[in-house]
Formats: structure tokens, sequence, C-alpha cells
């Protein structure tokens, strides 16, 4: 396999690389995290191998920017922030595994083999539709009818919510946790709010609605 060791310390860069590099495997070795970034952008690794505490770009934003533009490389964070929480955290950001420091190496690479065992995601679609509304992900343009549509971010990601589950009902909570990450009832009507600007937008110049309120439950994007 082709790894992509991204790590900062260069000793357990060291350790970890000729440890691979012994099984094997190819391994491409940078300290930088925005450097890091670039190079995992070219989609011409196997599996990466990530600290979190990087220089230039932490490793939870590498992987988020690197799920962000689609790019489903296999990703493991190897950092000494070991917490529940932490770890959480990484796998929410894009991670597919994560080990704690101090390591065993044959750990880290029993993890690296049974993430190469896994069969690698689906790319996502990258246009999505109902009805006669598309959205764009990554010319990040959302038309209806052909007629493009201004959307501020949040809109853009509560729409892009909808339409990825087009036909199933949303609660208030999935989509505050979902969208907005919060993961308590702020008190607000922060969703209601922005599902009423979105409807103005999205829905009522066009003369059909698709945005619809499921009363006691929630909301449904049809089409």
């Amino acid at each position: 396999m082709r790894i992509l060791l991204i790590e900062d310390d260069p000793v357990t860069a060291a350790y970890v690389a000729n440890g691979l590099r012994e099984e094997g495997h190819v391994v491409d070795h940078l300290a930088d995290g925005r450097e890091g970034l670039a190079l995992a952008m070219e989609d011409r690794h196997d599996i990466l191998v990530v600290d979190r505490m990087l220089p230039g770009l932490d490793g939870l934003s590498l992987v988020r920017a690197l799920r962000a533009a689609r790019i489903l490389t296999p990703a493991l964070f190897l950092t000494a922030v070991g917490g529940i929480d932490d770890r959480i955290e990484g796998l929410k950001a894009g991670g597919d595994d994560y080990l704690v420091k101090p390591f065993a190496f044959g750990e880290l690479s029993a993890r690296i083999e049974a993430i190469a065992r896994r069969p690698r995601a689906v790319t996502e679609e990258t246009v999505l539709r109902a009805a006669d509304l598309e959205m764009d992900l990554v010319r990040r343009r959302v038309t209806r009818a052909g007629v493009e549509i201004d959307l501020l971010p949040r809109e853009f990601a509560l729409l892009e919510h909808l339409l990825r589950r087009k036909g199933r009902v949303q609660t208030r909570t999935m989509l505050l946790e979902s969208v907005w990450d919060i993961r308590f009832d702020p008190g607000t009507n922060v969703v209601e709010t922005h599902i009423s600007r979105l409807r103005a937008k999205v829905d009522r110049p066009f003369g059909r609605e698709l945005i619809q309120t499921v009363r006691g439950a929630g909301y449904r994007l049809d089409g």
C-alpha cells in the first residue's frame, strides 16, 4: 500500500515510516498540515496516518477539508490527544480510526490492515436534485427551473441536508445537530427562521412548495 504519514514529531515519524517500509509499504512523509493536505488532495494514497497537532493546519481540519472535497481516502488519527470526546471528534471529522500515543507498532499495523480490508466508500453525488431544484456541490450553485438562487452558507447547508434526505422527515433536533452542530435545545427559533428564509427563496417564487412542514414531527423535502 501507499501510505501518507503526516506527523511533525521526527522520532515518531521515523519509527512509523521505517516500520511500515519494513512491511513492504510505500510511505510518503510530511510534517506540515497544509503540505499534507495538498498532497492528500491528489488522492494517490491508500491510507492516511495523521497526527492531530500539526503546524500549518491541524489534523482535524485537514481531514474535514478532504471530506468536504469528496476525497475519501481512509484516515487514521495517530495522536496524544486521547480523551473520549477527542476520539468522537476525530471520527466525526471523517477519521476512520483513532490510535492514541504511546502505541505499539503492531497495533498500528493491524489497524491499518483492518482499514485496508474495508470496502472503499463510493464517491458521493456532486449534484443533488428534487423535482426542478438542483444543487451543484462542487460549484456551490443552486438553481430551480434553471434560475440561479443565491443562498447564504447556512441556508445552503440546510438545503443540502434536506436534499440528501429527500422524502424523509427531519426533526428539529436532527437539523440542529447536523446543520448547526448544536446538541441541546438553544431555546430559539433558529430552525424555523432559516426554514422560512429558505422557502422564500426556493419555493415561493416558483409556485410549488417542495419544503413541507409535517405537523408535530418536523420538515420534509419532496420531489
